[in-house]
């Protein structure tokens, strides 16, 4: 233990913890440092409420502002220029860092591993980023992250996926625990923040994989331990930033329905909104900043077949009559399956999702969307409709798919709101799985046996909370003003978060919005791997 630690309050974020993941562990014993921050009595814990959507790379945002997507600008994996793409970066984010606001005051930060923080901006502190940067991003000061990799040797964004799973994700938690530390010694931080990534991927990837989770969580429990030992910070706070657990309900085709409702229209062939796979092995595999490319012959090819109806789903649909279908998947090139699928044709729908994870429906308006069909005139009778024909929706078994269909004005507000979709659909205790894809059905088994779920968790403790007062309603927008209230630093009034009980408040104060106008495209030349192990897009 250093007893001249500067370290006053450390946030760790483990993403998609929640009592249902960590139970098990804790009841086996296998993460007792965590078991000692959630369960203790000398520390306030319960759950967590997300946000929505309750994803990544607009959840850490949010936690690290205490702002709404509405505010901060950020609601999903992709940004959006008209019916163009790209994957959200640092630049997106339209709203001060934690650690920025601390800087302003005086303060250092260590920040590691956590989404969308890349490109970084100057403040006082270190930052290495986390998803959604390169695999060698630049870092905050520059050349930090070969200094890191001198220090403790190698140092990865993304896990290996050609290996074991329970070891190359096992490496990476580790890793993180060690560059913090490294770090820390090195700045002397006030403020630290450390976001292990690998307990959300391996649930989309494997989540039978029981022995894999359990390890992954062991190492994280060791890498806390070992801070906890060597930092003895004032004030811990962990947190995720959403929940995880199985979806047992149905897969809902949205566009599939809305076409049926008159308000999709589709292309044989067209390039629609860019799959995962997509965005991986063209844009991000390639280094592209931009979206279009030349089609190769077989994708050319395959355009011309669906144009005289022999698309990809008709293809699909063959195959798997016959078992072939996974096989088959396998091994065919995105580009090429896309290329004779049926897309949703963006330009003329009245109303469309483009990516699943926004949750919600977006409405082609004139004015707005470059090729935009819907008069403004028409605005609220074309929501309306989306909305009233939405709510209706039962499964096949008769269950509601959504808990809560309402226009965005119910979940999201700032100057950043019309960023948002129009529509926003919440299914019903997340145990629906929501896709954007045209398979002909509008039901099918979920894409994903697990996925993201609304309640997270979070816990204090430490010499700045008082643990019988509790964490209350917990909201995913409390946990940045918990943080400023545990370093005496005044909250941002803008902020739609307040302390949890358990800490003193600090005070309000105005913060200017951010006045970076900066722009950059993601896409980096050395990112093979990137973002390889979130399977948020389809």
């Amino acid at each position: 233990m250093d007893d001249r630690s500067s370290l006053r309050t450390l946030l760790v974020g483990i993403d998609a913890a929640c009592e249902r993941v960590l139970e098990p562990l804790v009841a086996d014993g296998e993460v007792p440092t965590l078991e000692s921050l959630i369960d203790d009595p000398d520390v306030a814990s319960g759950p967590l409420e997300s946000q929505i959507p309750p994803w990544t790379a607009s959840a850490w945002p949010s936690l690290y502002t205490g702002k709404n997507p509405g505010k901060h600008g950020v609601y999903g994996f992709l940004s959006f220029d008209g019916y163009d793409w790209d994957v959200v970066n640092a630049t997106d984010v339209r709203e001060r860092a934690l650690w920025e606001l601390l800087s302003d005051r005086g303060l250092t930060s260590v920040v590691v591993n956590v989404p969308v923080t890349h490109p970084p901006r100057e403040f006082d502190g270190a930052l290495i980023p986390g998803y959604t940067a390169p695999e060698d991003p630049g870092c905050h000061p520059e050349g930090l992250l070969d200094d890191v990799r001198e220090g403790i040797g190698e140092y990865r964004v993304y896990p290996d996926e050609d290996g074991d799973r329970a070891e190359t994700y096992s490496d990476c938690a580790r890793m993180r625990g060690e560059a913090f530390r490294y770090l820390a010694d090195r700045y002397e931080p006030e403020f630290g923040f450390l976001e292990f990534q690998v307990t959300d991927s391996i649930f989309h990837k494997e989540p039978d994989n029981d022995a894999a989770i359990r390890e992954i969580y062991r190492e994280v429990d060791r890498q806390v331990e070992a801070i906890l030992e060597e930092h003895d910070p004032d004030n811990v706070i962990l947190t995720s930033d959403h929940g995880m657990g199985p979806y047992d309900g149905q897969e809902f085709r949205i566009n599939e329905f809305l076409r049926d409702e008159g308000l999709v229209e589709t292309e044989r062939g067209g390039s629609g909104m860019p799959t995962w796979a997509t965005v991986r092995d063209d844009s991000l595999k390639q280094g592209e900043d931009r979206t279009d490319r030349d089609p190769g012959l077989g994708e050319r090819a395959m355009a011309s077949a669906a144009r005289l109806g022999l698309t990809s789903q008709r293809i699909g649909a063959v195959l798997r009559r016959f078992g072939l279908g996974e096989v088959v998947a396998s091994y065919a090139p995105t580009g090429l399956v896309n290329a004779g699928a049926t897309q949703v044709d963006f330009e003329s729908s009245r109303a469309y999702v483009r990516s699943r994870i926004e949750l919600g429906v977006r409405i082609n308006l004139e004015g707005r969307e470059p090729d935009g069909v819907v008069p403004p005139a028409e605005y609220e009778a074309v929501r309306t409709r989306v909305i009233d024909a939405l709510r209706s929706v039962r499964t096949p078994e008769g269950e509601r798919v959504f808990e809560t269909v309402a226009p965005r004005e119910e979940f999201f507000h700032g100057p950043e709101t019309d960023d948002a979709v129009d529509v926003v659909a919440v299914p019903a205790e997340f145990d629906h799985f929501l896709s954007a894809t045209l398979r002909g059905d509008w039901f099918g088994p979920p894409a994903e046996p697990w996925n993201h779920k609304l309640e997270g968790i979070v816990a204090a403790r430490g010499a700045d909370v008082d643990e019988a007062a509790g964490i209350g309603d917990a909201h995913l927008f409390d946990v940045a003003p918990t943080v400023l209230a545990t370093l005496d630093v005044p909250i941002d009034d803008r902020m739609d978060g307040t302390p949890l009980p358990c800490v003193d408040p600090s005070g309000y104060r105005s913060y200017p919005r951010l006045d970076d106008d900066r722009s950059v495209a993601t896409a980096d030349d050395a990112v093979e791997d990137r973002l390889a192990d979130l399977g948020y897009l389809e």
